[in-house]
């Protein structure tokens, strides 16, 4: 089985997915970080030397990669379930998650991070927030083909498990030698 979060940079899909990885016994991976050790560069470098076609055609055969693992939960860049046939195979061969944020709650997140990111790095208070307005209104419809969605505002993963569990008692019935505590 996979897990697949989706939503918006700075959602906190990253920690969710270790914090759901572990309560679960599943290992969590992080696409971002699985393209910077595959290819030895930061993203927003990339972004810098090449261009986002190149970028999102290597993120895409990252993320195919992820459809022969098992037991994993694989929290996605931002970007990854908007572009080429992303969302609607993620959906196929995995359980999908948005974690949903209200803008200004991504503005602030965005705001306040020390990690670089592509689509908003250097931009000014209002940039940032009407891009991730922009964004949003595009994106919105590839995140809400997700089988969940959630609030990413103060989530607390054990509800994301409650909200998940048909799936996994679904796939733990196929596979009877699994077991999750919770």
């Amino acid at each position: 089985m996979r897990i697949y979060l989706v939503g918006y940079m700075g959602a906190g899909k990253s920690t969710i997915g270790r914090q759901l990885a572990t309560l679960i016994g599943f290992t969590g991976i992080d696409l971002d970080e699985v393209f910077e050790q595959t290819y030895k560069v930061a993203i927003i470098d990339f972004f810098r030397k090449y261009d986002e076609k190149t970028f999102r055609q290597l993120e895409q055969k990252l993320l195919y990669d992820t459809f022969s693992l098992e037991n994993h939960v694989i929290s996605t860049g931002g970007g990854t379930a908007c572009f080429f046939d992303n969302m609607d195979m993620m959906n196929q061969h995995g359980v999908t998650v948005y974690v949903k944020m209200h803008p200004k709650s991504l503005y602030v997140r965005l705001k306040n991070s020390k990690r670089l990111r592509p689509r908003t790095s250097g931009l000014e208070d209002n940039e940032l927030l009407q891009t991730i307005e922009n964004d949003m209104l595009i994106r919105n419809d590839f995140y809400e083909k997700a089988n969940y969605q959630i609030k990413g505002e103060n989530i607390h993963v054990p509800e994301l498990v409650e909200l998940i569990k048909p799936s996994l008692n679904d796939y733990l019935q196929k596979n009877e030698f699994l077991t999750i505590t919770t």
